[in-house]
């Protein structure tokens, strides 16, 4: 039998490619928890080389990075925004179908 993936190497792998990610993060905003989001952007950010790259991207500090996208993360909409920006995400508002 050979080698077999983890669920997590798998899932870094594939968050690497942007579209895979914007499309993993889209389906999280579906979720009626929005920690469902927070916990999304943060398995985006350690597939695009974790929270001291994103935290030298940009103007959040590791810590306030990791306190952010925890379960009980409440981040305000400034540091999301920022987030997404330095992962090369932008936001687009549409009206609901």
């Amino acid at each position: 039998m050979g080698k077999t993936k983890s669920y997590k190497t798998h899932l870094d792998d594939r968050l690497k490619d942007p579209n895979e990610a914007a499309g993993y993060l889209n389906a999280a905003l579906e979720d009626d928890d929005p920690h469902v989001f927070l916990l999304a952007l943060r398995d985006v950010a350690d597939a695009m080389g974790g929270m001291s790259q994103l935290s030298d991207k940009s103007a959040l500090n590791r810590q306030s990075l990791y306190r952010a996208l925890s379960k009980s993360g409440n981040p305000k909409l400034l540091s999301v925004l920022s987030i997404l920006e330095a992962m090369g995400f932008e936001v687009t508002i549409r009206p609901a179908a």
